[in-house]
């Protein structure tokens, strides 16, 4: 009787519609959950894209940050992993965006899309005071570095930054800093 009364949501597992019908119970089912679809995009022609992101196993814990930079056709312009020690997730991704941000500068990529997974990071663009107070001088320059280019910042779901995340977790585990130039593929792929 108390089921039928009920104004709560029922999970939307059969298991538990079958259960509540052998007692005839009214179920209240739930909402569909949302789709979304999730899908990385190419940045325009003279555009480079880099895709960031940070890792920290704990807050404050081992992090690192992660960023892969690619052009119009979806060819890699290098890749960069780094080791940052015990951080924050911030941090981590903060660190990530900068650096990301340099590189474009130091290789004069005048059109230059950054997209992390970090919301917070993407907020920080127009809020500073986002950004941890020691990382202050270092973002106040990238955000000059950024207005001298023609440069977008954007933000994704991890489920599209996976190539960013898997970067940033090998410095985890590696505890160096890493640049690659160039990818290169195993057989098949």
């Amino acid at each position: 009787m108390a089921g039928n009364m009920s104004k709560g949501i029922m999970s939307n597992c059969i298991t538990d519609f079958q259960a509540l019908k052998e007692f005839n119970i009214v179920s209240h089912a739930g909402p569909a959950p949302k789709i979304q679809e999730v899908i990385w995009s190419f940045p325009p022609n003279g555009w480079i894209k880099a895709n960031t992101d940070g890792a920290a196993r704990g807050s404050p814990g081992y992090a690192s940050a992660g960023g892969i930079f690619r052009d119009s056709s979806g060819g890699i312009k290098g890749c960069f992993s780094l080791y940052l020690g015990i951080q924050s997730s911030l941090f981590a991704e903060a660190i990530a965006a900068m650096h990301a941000i340099e590189i474009a500068h130091q290789n004069h990529w005048h059109n230059f899309w950054l997209e992390c997974d970090s919301k917070l990071v993407v907020d920080a663009f127009n809020n500073h005071h986002i950004i941890p107070w020691k990382l202050r001088n270092r973002w106040y320059n990238c955000i000059y570095f950024c207005s001298l280019m023609n440069f977008r910042i954007s933000h994704i779901f991890r489920e599209g930054n996976c190539c960013a995340d898997k970067l940033a977790n090998f410095s985890l585990t590696s505890r160096e800093d890493h640049w690659w130039d160039k990818v290169l593929l195993a057989p098949g792929h």
